[in-house]
């Protein structure tokens, strides 16, 4: 299918990912594995929540860890330029009959709870806490160095339905994957801040969350990372990685919570700020595509997720498959 002209003037100003909320079994487990061996700075904690922030961010939060009886998705958060666009993303929604309601969150201002056509829960705010900068104080760096969070990436049922919808947001597609066969989009890259994505989406019985990515400074962090996990008791949440994509061109990494969380840590990929900007096209069966190197992605990969809470799983009708690493 033919994907959708940009739409560069909507009514409301979408700036960047902010923030996801995921729900997990063991608190202490999970803050150890996202504070103390990724390197997220712990901003708040009480007996059923831990907020992180990475080291160049300036809000409060970037990532809610929240106790939970089973481990899934609370919400994945936006930032939007101002007050007003709040109101005008209210209206959107409820134009199409989309639930859409006023929501009470600690650190932050107003902000707006709703849900996609495909029950993916959202909240968007202009504000939030802002803390005091620590992107130099150096000491405090640790795992990975995380500088910020970067994307997610959800598997979806219908990506060309997916696509057509985040493009009347706003969200500018920067590459995609088509499936000749079929004629339909396998995967899609979306932006708003300026990088190859802040949101992605995958063919697959969704919508689940694939994994949320934060920026690292450069590959050499990831690469100590990996000598610190394979000799500390981590070497099974290893997933995937070392290894450059040939979607975005960057470094990659992906591992995993006791939770089944996936986290990519991500690094070198390139400015997508002009408006004219042509997507990429892949083709599903090129080896290339998830690595620029040719080596294919594990079957836990494609298959594996996090359910959103609230949101019924539909399986998709797309049968195409990339190359499965053995």
């Amino acid at each position: 299918m033919p994907v959708p002209p940009p739409n560069l003037n909507p009514p409301f100003n979408i700036v960047r990912l902010s923030h996801a909320e995921l729900r997990v079994t063991d608190l202490g487990r999970a803050r150890a594995f996202h504070a103390d061996l990724v390197g997220l700075q712990v901003t708040h904690e009480d007996a059923g929540t831990v907020y992180l922030r990475g080291m160049e961010e300036r809000g409060h939060h970037c990532l809610i860890l929240r106790q939970a009886e089973a481990a899934g998705v609370g919400h994945l958060g936006f930032k939007v330029w101002e007050e007003g666009d709040l109101d005008r993303l209210h209206a959107f929604f409820t134009e199409r009959g989309l639930p859409a309601s006023w929501v009470e969150r600690p650190f932050m201002g107003r902000v707006l709870a709703v849900r996609d056509p495909w029950g993916v829960p959202l909240e968007f705010y202009a504000h939030m806490d802002r803390l005091p900068p620590i992107h130099q104080q150096y000491g405090l760096y640790r795992g990975v160095k995380p500088l910020r969070i970067d994307h997610f990436n959800l598997f979806a049922s219908d990506v060309d339905g997916v696509m057509a919808f985040y493009t009347d947001l706003g969200f500018r597609l920067t590459e995609y994957t088509a499936d000749e066969e079929s004629g339909r989009t396998w995967a899609a890259w979306m932006h708003r801040k300026g990088g190859v994505h802040d949101i992605a989406f995958t063919n697959g019985t969704g919508p689940r969350l694939h994994h949320v990515a934060f920026w690292v400074p450069t590959p050499l962090n990831i690469i100590d990372l990996l000598d610190v996990m394979s000799t500390s008791g981590y070497l099974a949440r290893i997933e995937r990685g070392p290894g450059r994509h040939g979607i975005s061109n960057a470094f990659f990494l992906y591992v995993r919570d006791d939770d089944g969380h996936r986290t990519e840590l991500y690094c070198s990929d390139y400015q997508t700020v002009d408006p004219d900007l042509e997507p990429i096209r892949w083709d599903l069966k090129d080896p290339q595509r998830q690595t620029l190197w040719g080596a294919p992605a594990p079957r836990s990969w494609f298959e594996e997720g996090a359910v959103f809470e609230g949101a019924a799983l539909v399986e998709s009708g797309l049968k195409a498959t990339p190359i499965v690493a053995p």
